[in-house]
């Protein structure tokens, strides 16, 4: 073999040696591609799952927060339940509600004329906490608005009406309507005497938006399981699958004997 072919030999051993080190290195750098883009979107669905997490049952309408401001005859710790029946009842209880849950919907209509008569009877005392679990959910502020609403209407001595208005009105749980003040006032009008100048003043100035942020906070701090949440002398009965409002009757009855 000449030298001139021996020395084209080595030539191409030289050229493949060095294109195969290029193509080593071209591949290192995929594969630190790849591997650092998976980091970061590991990170970035981390952050995603953690936002979402860390809102999730909480509303967004904090930004515009007020002076807190109970309404009249809120009791309880912080004064943040609205009490209705007599003081004097032995039995208590302890209701947290959303008025855009569906599900509180259907516990009030189920449960309201037996609530109606034990209340009216003086053998049952209520206490009602107002929760913003759909706004943080769906979003919107139709949660915090009605609760606003309905403590607007306490201090008109109008709670119990307007509660059950809003109930009996409640749009689908994806609609906010109940965001809208217009819609709140129209419905005061269906409780005699609670649409007046001091009404509507409270629920457009939003008088009670940080009680009713608070009242939030602590049904969150409390952690349950969701709305409707209802306590019989502190104890939970809406998991109670045997529960009827004719079996919270009879218990409301056997404590009142004593």
């Amino acid at each position: 073999m000449s030298e001139k072919n021996r020395e084209g030999k080595r030539t191409a051993r030289e050229r493949l040696a060095v294109e195969r080190e290029k193509q080593k290195a071209v591949e290192r750098r995929r594969r630190t591609l790849i591997v650092g883009a998976s980091v970061v979107c590991v990170l970035g669905l981390a952050a995603v799952i953690g936002v979402v997490a860390a809102n999730s049952g909480k509303d967004d309408t904090s930004d515009n927060a007020g002076p807190v401001v109970a309404p009249s005859g809120a009791n309880g710790t912080d004064a943040l339940a609205i009490p209705v029946g007599k003081e004097s009842a032995k039995s208590t209880l302890t209701v947290w509600e959303d008025f855009r849950c569906p599900a509180c919907k259907a516990f009030e209509t189920t449960y309201r004329p037996t609530i109606h008569e034990l209340t009216e009877a003086g053998q049952l005392k209520v206490e009602y906490h107002l929760a913003t679990l759909i706004d943080g959910n769906m979003g919107g502020s139709g949660s915090r608005n009605a609760a606003n609403a309905a403590a607007c209407a306490q201090d008109a001595g109008k709670f119990t009406a307007y509660h059950d208005v809003l109930y009996e009105n409640q749009p689908s749980e994806t609609d906010d309507a109940y965001s809208k003040n217009s819609k709140l006032i129209e419905l005061a009008g269906k409780v005699d005497g609670l649409d007046t100048p001091a009404f509507r003043t409270c629920v457009e100035d939003g008088t009670h938006n940080s009680w009713v942020e608070k009242s939030n906070q602590a049904f969150q701090n409390g952690h349950f399981g969701g709305t409707p949440t209802v306590l019989f002398n502190g104890k939970n009965i809406y998991q109670d699958q045997t529960m009827t409002p004719a079996k919270l009757k009879q218990m409301v009855e056997e404590a009142d004997k004593g």
